[in-house]
């Protein structure tokens, strides 16, 4: 198989994100850099399934191909996606040491909600890839009342900087609450758009994924998807 496609498999990123590393010069292969027309060849043995040559990224070995891991968790303010050790704020800090999970894109320090997290590069290439249009549904509260004009604006598109979003469907929740499902997953997308027509986003939460929803999960908590919520979200992405 390609390079990257192994990559992907042992959970270390996505394939895109694969691709990246080896054009970075970030991964190597044996005794060499690796290269994009790489291929790899597996071995099988007692315990697991690996390359026959030795696949570093950041001169770091790579694990065997990882068994496929999907969990969910509700997400605080405050708590940064990036996976970055140095910052105590970080979702590495709270993620399980195994199995190695990945949050599929992420949610803005001051957000909150459902991020899922997963070892399965490919699933996170289908989710992540705007192509594919998938529906992430939000519950936005602003800091003062709206009235119609502004539902029927955002789910037309708003236009800030040099975008101008995608249709989307919004519907009134109270006075100054809504909820807003996207196919589109631009940088800070829901505060940009409520922003550009006047308003401030005060607490904005992701409640579902596809499929996938909170349900009780309490802030800050996660959980091991069900083998339910695992079909249902395969299916859903299809």
């Amino acid at each position: 198989m390609r390079l990257a496609q192994y990559l992907a498999l042992t959970g270390r990123c996505s394939r895109r994100a694969a691709s990246r590393l080896i054009r970075d010069g970030r991964v190597s292969l044996g005794d060499r850099l690796a290269k994009h027309t790489d291929s790899i060849e597996l071995i099988e043995t007692p315990a697991s399934t690996q390359a026959s040559l030795s696949v570093c990224v950041d001169g770091e070995p790579l694990p065997p191909i990882a068994d496929k891991a999907y969990w969910i968790f509700n997400k605080a303010v405050g708590t940064d996606c990036r996976l970055l050790v140095e910052d105590t704020t970080s979702l590495i800090h709270l993620l399980p040491q195994q199995p190695r999970l990945y949050p599929v894109g992420r949610l803005d320090k001051d957000s909150r909600g459902l991020l899922l997290l997963t070892n399965d590069g490919e699933l996170t290439q289908r989710l992540m890839h705007p192509s594919f249009a998938h529906h992430k549904r939000y519950h936005v509260r602003l800091d003062r009342p709206f009235d119609d004009n502004f539902v029927v604006q955002m789910a037309a598109g708003v236009s800030y900087k040099d975008v101008t979003t995608l249709p989307c469907q919004v519907t009134r929740l109270g006075q100054d609450s809504f909820e807003i499902i996207l196919t589109q997953g631009l940088n800070r997308q829901i505060r940009r758009m409520s922003q550009a027509l006047g308003y401030h986003v005060i607490d904005l939460k992701r409640v579902a994924i596809e499929s996938l929803t909170l349900g009780d999960l309490p802030e800050g908590e996660m959980r091991p998807l069900t083998a339910q919520e695992v079909a249902a979200l395969k299916e859903s992405i299809t």
